[in-house]
């Protein structure tokens, strides 16, 4: 499908948003997200704080939980020891915030594994965390709503698209019938599911996991020793798997009120560079606006610096180089089939929507208080 007109320069601007920080511990509730996931084992323990939150303290991890999963079906005994030596860092963190509320989930490769039953037993025995598998629907979901503070008030089509370790989920929503000063919050009701929409409210046109994330869509094609013909590869292969997305051969016009928001470490590693940070800056980077042109600039760069050059790099960093070229060509390939040359970045996902999820329902925060871009 050929690009539409582009959205105006200044269709979506830089949204500000309160800052996901550490802070020092103070009174009030609680809350724990822990996402893992086929490449990386992430937890946040925050407090609700009005329509937002306050992040205590934090965890990430590389562990490489789906090495090797490709091949075998099965998760390996040396990814679920570094995974369970993870968690035991995070039952530590847990026990010393005191924190009862929280929720822990583990994504595409324990949905995908023969012996992930016998994983999460293993869990259980030796760190006592009650870590759960989620189905891609509500992977899906969680992502939409971490992303609602993003959504502009111009938005009437939105494209939510989170790119993982094992899978990328996608999510078009249709917001044209909600007021505009209601998006964000209407974004944020669709925790309680992609159903059938409240008169007024948003409205999911569809959704997809698709089964290629940075990491098994690196192992894929990782006998290909031509770097550009592997990223090639790795893009042309991508799309032909969106062929079930409805949205991907819609024709309609509507590009001046399209927004695409883009989650992940891929989108937030191609923002920094674009950026020129040396050292990463959540708040420069959640909520920038980039062009196709500019990411595409950068996936060049990346490209001319070949696999030794981008190891060196600092702006990728030594845990995401093996990974960003993966990652590209879904980013790449995203901003190619859809009319629109504008992404809003997001540095937010999986954990920050358990988070808003369960203060929600507690009744701690208050989603009538979110206001998107004006």
């Amino acid at each position: 499908m050929a690009p539409r007109r582009p959205a105006g320069a200044d269709a979506f601007p830089r949204k500000t948003v309160e800052p996901f920080v550490t802070r020092p511990a103070e009174d009030g509730p609680l809350y724990a997200a822990l996402d893992l996931g086929t490449n990386s084992c992430r937890m946040l323990i925050a407090r609700p704080a009005g329509s937002q939150f306050q992040v205590v303290d934090s965890f990430s991890k590389p562990v490489q939980l789906g090495h090797g999963l490709e091949a075998s079906g099965r998760l390996s005994r040396p990814s679920m020891a570094r995974t369970v030596h993870a968690l035991q860092v995070c039952r530590r963190k847990l026990e010393a915030h005191k924190v009862t509320r929280m929720r822990l989930v583990a994504t595409e490769a324990c949905r995908r594994a023969r012996n992930s039953r016998d994983f999460l037993r293993m869990i259980r025995r030796e760190t006592g965390l009650p870590v759960e598998i989620i189905d891609a629907e509500e992977e899906a979901r969680l992502a939409v709503i971490s992303c609602a503070p993003l959504v502009s008030q111009r938005t009437e089509q939105l494209l939510v698209v989170d790119i993982g370790g094992g899978s990328t989920e996608l999510v078009w929503i249709d917001l044209e019938d909600v007021e505009p000063a209601e998006r964000p919050r209407a974004i944020m009701r669709l925790a309680d599911g992609f159903g059938d929409p409240r008169p007024g409210g948003a409205r999911v046109v569809d959704w997809i996991s698709v089964p290629l994330g940075v990491a098994t869509l690196r192992d894929q094609f990782e006998d290909v020793e031509d770097d550009q013909g592997r990223f090639a590869l790795m893009s042309w292969h991508f799309e032909e798997m969106l062929s079930d997305f409805a949205p991907y051969s819609l024709t309609h016009d509507f590009a001046e009120n399209f927004q695409v928001i883009g989650t992940s470490g891929t989108v937030t590693t191609v923002a920094a560079s674009h950026l020129g940070l040396r050292r990463y800056d959540r708040t420069k980077v959640d909520g920038l606006t980039m062009t196709s042109a500019q990411i595409d600039r950068v996936i060049r760069d990346y490209l001319s610096l070949g696999p030794e050059g981008r190891r060196a790099d600092p702006r990728i960093g030594r845990e995401r180089h093996a990974l960003i070229m993966s990652g590209a060509a879904i980013l790449q390939t995203l901003m190619r089939v859809w009319p629109t040359t504008r992404l809003s970045v997001a540095d937010r996902g999986l954990r920050e929507g358990l988070l808003y999820a369960q203060m929600v329902k507690d009744g701690v925060l208050a989603p009538d208080g979110m206001n998107g871009v004006a």
